[in-house]
């Protein structure tokens, strides 16, 4: 087969075809890299196929020392958000936040808060969130849509923000994979790093939530719901099905003792290497990174231990139970890295490449990566997933015709976390609804508006992006942002004036 012939995709087109049809990346990954072993050998054997599948490829990922050191990372991570999310400190330090709450603009601000502080679990903010600011918002009147739309808000969008949680671990461990195929003297902290003032999306969807809030610009369907909740008809949603442990001894030193023990273990491992102003091998950074997760974990399960939240055994179960939660993000991970893998065999990146040096234009490629990424996250739920498939196209394409390469992977991290919010099926579309007893659909329809006005502003900066990779360009976007809200919300308003003249 030649190197640079077009069936050297038909592995990226199975795996995009089955996670769109079965909505299931993990399923589109494995037949993807399936039938790619199968074009690298015989047709007629697949019993063979499928052992030299295992022990070529999985195998050999597994023991690659970068993807194991990634794994195991993970693992601690996994295992220190279990006893974040089961020590019931969040809700206790949700719950100091609002003995200063006396105003609706207060409440948003302060929910907004408190999701950017449990920075540390996407999933588990709406889960901490939602259920403690839920009574007060009731109560001040605010409609539930709106605070499924704020922690929603701060779920995601801050999460993958952060290079040193399992959103960043994660992506780096996809990056640094088409580095190494690519031959390329990057470093996958270089590149997260430079790849965020690229992330329009994520920083819209935070940004947008003060400015809302303080302003009171609500328009479209929440601007509805509003005037509903203030009349008080409360959109409530089905009862909840997944509850966070909570205690009454549960204080709010269990979310920030165990971060700053993090934050010093850091400091003590790193600052000696002249981190963060000088380089830092990976290995080192991640060992680091590993150890103050344990610490962190360990701190806490004394916590609780020393103010009779939960006995050190239960502490220790809960953080294994953590750890192995994290099974299906290292299957996605390993998937990914040898569809890869199996891609770069059979000549698919330099097809890619062949392909867009024949007349592709440069500056259209961050714009083209995130609609094509927000596509996928829409319609599968799965912005991990999206990061998976995404990153083997777009990353050669980017490299061959000397496309902004940064601007490039926050276009893909953008378009996956759009198109996510965007979703009705997506995970945190699901969860944030559960958090704020609203219902699931109402989520969906109030805060669909907003996903599509920062959606277009992000494409516009991508669109720009491509032109000049130019940070500045994030600031116009906020600036972008406050008019085209502004204009919205009076709109709306002469709107309703000329219904009720």
């Amino acid at each position: 087969m030649e190197p640079t012939h077009i069936s050297s995709l038909i592995p990226i087109v199975i795996t995009l075809l089955l996670a769109l049809g079965t909505r299931n990346v993990v399923i589109g990954l494995f037949a993807g890299v399936v039938s790619g072993v199968v074009m690298l050998n015989d047709w007629h054997h697949p019993l063979d196929n499928f052992g030299i599948l295992v022990k070529d490829h999985l195998v050999g990922q597994l023991t690659d020392s970068y993807n194991a050191g990634v794994l195991v990372l993970l693992v601690f991570i996994g295992g220190f958000v279990a006893l974040m999310e089961q020590s019931g400190g969040g809700q206790a330090f949700a719950r100091k936040v609002t003995h200063w709450v006396s105003t609706k603009c207060r409440a948003q601000v302060a929910a907004w808060l408190g999701g950017i502080v449990i920075f540390f679990s996407d999933l588990g903010t709406p889960l901490i969130v939602g259920p403690v600011f839920r009574p007060l918002f009731d109560k001040l009147k605010l409609s539930r849509q709106k605070l499924a739309f704020i922690i929603d808000s701060t779920a995601s969008p801050v999460a993958i923000l952060v290079p040193f949680i399992g959103w960043g671990v994660y992506i780096m461990g996809l990056l640094q994979k088409e580095f190494n195929a690519l031959e390329l003297p990057l470093t996958d902290w270089e590149a997260f790093i430079s790849a965020i003032p690229f992330q329009f999306y994520a920083v819209l969807a935070v940004a947008i939530v003060p400015l809302i809030a303080f302003k009171k610009l609500d328009f479209g369907p929440m601007a509805d719901a509003e005037r509903a909740a203030e009349r008080g008809d409360i959109a409530s949603g089905p009862i909840e099905q997944q509850t966070l442990f909570n205690h009454d001894n549960a204080q709010a030193s269990f979310v920030w003792a165990p971060l700053l023990v993090m934050a010093g273990v850091l400091a003590a491992m790193l600052g000696p290497l002249g981190f963060p102003f000088e380089k830092v091998s990976g290995s080192v950074f991640r060992a680091a990174l590993s150890t103050a997760y344990f610490m962190a974990a360990m701190t806490l399960i004394i916590l609780m231990a020393a103010y009779g939240v939960r006995r050190v055994t239960d502490g220790i179960a809960v953080y294994l139970k953590g750890m192995s939660n994290m099974m299906q993000v290292a299957i996605v991970l390993i998937l990914a890295w040898t569809l890869s893998s199996v891609g770069k065999d059979l000549g698919a990146a330099a097809y890619i490449a062949e392909q867009a040096q024949s007349g592709f234009p440069a500056w259209l490629v961050p714009a083209v990566a995130f609609l094509l990424s927000a596509i996928i996250s829409f319609a599968t739920g799965s912005s991990w997933g999206t990061f998976a498939i995404m990153f083997p196209l777009v990353i050669p394409t980017a490299i061959a015709i000397d496309a902004p390469l940064y601007a490039c992977i926050g276009a893909v991290l953008s378009g996956g976390l759009f198109g996510d919010h965007c979703s009705p099926i997506s995970e945190t579309t699901i969860l944030s609804s559960t958090g704020s007893g609203c219902d699931q659909f109402e989520h969906f329809r109030t805060q669909l508006p907003y996903a599509l006005l920062n959606g277009s502003i992000a494409l516009a900066g991508f669109l720009v992006a491509g032109w000049t990779e130019s940070p500045l360009i994030l600031l116009a976007a906020i600036a972008t942002q406050l008019i085209l809200v502004i204009a919205l919300s009076r709109w709306q308003t002469h709107r309703l004036q000329g219904k009720t003249a």
